[in-house]
């Protein structure tokens, strides 16, 4: 129990008012103080979680003078804007084992998330045991799901991290891997294989059948005895809903009961699943394709498709939380997901509409990482997202975000995540045995400064991979955000803000960065290309960019020596950019936008300087 007449003693002193409990729970409060002076540093906190979360404060505070290590004097009273704070990891598509997760608890603990959402069956896999119905994971997960046993210990786990542990079971789309157990429970006839492609796929549970809910109703209890948090994720998404119209006797039972239609008969179908688990204690949480007139009360929307999601789930009376804008897997920069936000601050919502908002999770589906890339594509990204759902709404400045997010990065590396020691395996691998020490510094320097595709671009350029293709690729060597391009971006705009005359430090950064840039990308085309056809275009890529790094050059040279420049020249090199800058082997890059400001500052100036002649 709290006692307020602590004092300190030169130590360390830690005090927390409620109890504590086994599990941590949604709504548990998680504030605490702070105060470190001359004579010691005391805690003091609402709960056990509370307490967690300060002392990650407390470690990240201090500090190794030489001699010993302390802690500057320091006052802090720092609670969470958001309850909902989670990381949804994919095990499915490419499996997750243990280690992964567990290091990326210590990951979340680090960042103060507090739901860990597991996504455990879909399409291509069956990742959890079943002792009901073992039918299901024996033939739908290629010998890799989570036995009870290693589920009682990620739930023990992250309990000790002061996170909860929350189940997805998507249905009644995304079912195949349901299906190949039990195809009789399908809306159209089997056989059934596990799916190895990504994608949306016309496989669904056939709600007019009696047999789905007793089976439903046997799993779900089982797994509500072994997750002991009180929400379960029954996914409900992306049903096309193409065997339902199919089905004739399907079409018969929506007219019989008056459902009116397929998205009828899929809240039809949620009601029945929100009776099973509110045998079981649960409460429903579901993609936001499950809002329905018909959705039962105290049912959680969980948004994926945007913030008229949210607003409509909450003026419906509904509690949501936000994933949309915080895709981790569609690698766009942090900047981009430290800007989004459940409640924005031009809300047309309520405040009591708002206090529905229960914060948000970063996602990570897992059709491109592997258990090698995955921490390079959560971290450190989800730092990001984690202080968005963490601090108030006006802290966003972005620049000083990526100060911090630098020094989060070699807190998780010693923490023993894999952000960028897995890189340098990957480029050796990439590289080949025959790769000379110049061939791989080249390839090393190329892959910093270009980025994979965004959104879901990369499936065009991989069409043909399937779940057993290895992720070895240029795009999985590269990360998501590149340090190097976005800090030559900086450096252009600090460059062309700059005073007339332009300084000479700031040239120099800009000439050396891109003479590296163009000498790199040469290296790195012509080993490319000596290797074999399949290697063609990764080095279109690198003399893409050798070439808008000459560009850049030439554009930086007419800025600081008076070079005559006019817009043919202007529109000749934006016209070189953009064939350079063209995609290929789902990488891209980055630096383009910098380079083209050079070339119309370049432009601009020459304009200046010959209206100045004729004045």
């Amino acid at each position: 129990m709290l006692d307020a007449e602590m004092h300190p003693t030169g130590g360390l002193q830690i005090a927390w008012e409620n109890p504590a409990v086994e599990l941590p729970r949604l709504g548990d409060p998680e504030s605490y103080t702070l105060d470190v002076g001359q004579d010691g540093a005391v805690m003091k906190a609402s709960s056990w979680r509370g307490v967690l979360h300060g002392l990650e404060t407390f470690s990240q505070l201090l500090k190794y003078d030489g001699e010993s290590w302390g802690v500057s004097a320091v006052s802090i009273q720092d609670e969470p804007r958001f309850p909902w704070r989670g990381l949804m990891i994919d095990v499915v598509r490419h499996w997750q084992p243990m280690d992964v997760i567990k290091r990326n608890l210590d990951g979340m603990a680090l960042v103060k998330l507090n739901v860990l959402h597991l996504h455990l069956t879909d399409d291509q896999g069956f990742r959890i045991e079943s002792k009901t119905h073992p039918r299901l994971h024996e033939l739908g997960s290629d010998g890799h799901y989570f036995s009870h046993e290693e589920i009682r210990e990620l739930i023990a786990y992250a309990a000790d991290r002061g996170i909860r542990v929350v189940p997805e079971f998507d249905i009644p789309g995304h079912a195949t891997s349901w299906l190949v157990a039990y195809p009789e429970l399908g809306s159209a006839p089997g056989p059934y294989a596990v799916e190895r492609r990504w994608g949306i796929f016309d496989p669904v549970l056939d709600p007019t059948n009696e047999r789905v809910y007793a089976v439903l109703t046997d799993f779900l209890g089982e797994m509500a005895k072994l997750f002991p948090d009180p929400c379960l994720h029954i996914g409900g998404d992306e049903n096309n809903g193409v065997h339902w119209t199919a089905n004739a006797q399907i079409q018969t039972f929506i007219q019989v009961h008056g459902l009116k239609d397929n998205a009828g008969l899929h809240a039809y179908f949620n009601g029945r699943v929100h009776a099973i688990l509110l045998r079981h204690g649960k409460r429903l949480v579901g993609w936001d394709e499950i809002l329905h007139p018909d959705l039962p009360a105290g049912s959680l929307v969980h948004s994926w498709r945007g913030v008229q999601g949210v607003a409509d789930a909450v003026t419906r009376g509904f509690s949501t939380i936000l994933s949309n804008g915080f895709y981790i897997d569609l690698s766009h920069p942090a900047s981009k997901h430290y800007q989004n936000d459940p409640v924005p601050a031009d809300t047309m919502l309520s405040a009591i509409e708002q206090k529905r908002v229960l914060g948000g999770e970063a996602t990570m589906w897992s059709e491109w990482v592997s258990p090698e890339t995955i921490d390079s594509r959560i971290w450190p990204r989800t730092a990001a997202i984690a202080e968005r759902l963490w601090s108030p709404r006006d802290v966003k400045d972005t620049a000083d975000l990526y100060r911090r997010v630098a020094l989060v990065v070699e807190r998780l590396e010693e923490m023993g995540l894999q952000l960028e020691r897995h890189r340098a395996v990957l480029v050796r691998r990439f590289a080949g045995e025959a790769a000379g020490a110049r061939d791989v510094a080249a390839l090393r320097t190329f892959i910093d400064v270009i980025e994979p595709v965004k959104e879901y671009q990369r499936g065009q350029y991989h069409a043909g991979h399937t779940q057993f293709t290895p992720l070895t690729g240029l795009a999985d060597c590269a990360r998501p955000e590149s340090d190097a391009a976005r800090e030559f971006a900086d450096h252009v705009l600090r460059f062309l803000a700059g005073p007339p005359g332009l300084s000479f430090s700031s040239r120099e950064t800009l000439q050396q960065q891109l003479m590296i840039w163009q000498n790199a990308g040469l290296v790195a085309a012509n080993f490319l290309l000596a290797r074999s056809a399949g290697f063609d275009a990764g080095a279109a890529v690198a003399r893409g960019l050798e070439t808008i790094s000459g560009i850049g050059l030439s554009a930086l040279d007419a800025l600081t020596r008076g070079s005559a420049r006019d817009v043919v020249w202007r529109d000749e090199q934006l016209a070189r950019i953009d064939l350079a800058a063209q995609p290929h082997d789902a990488v891209q890059l980055p630096p383009v936008d910098a380079i083209r400001q050079l070339v119309h500052a370049a432009a601009r100036e020459t304009s200046l300087r010959n209206d100045r002649a004729r004045e």
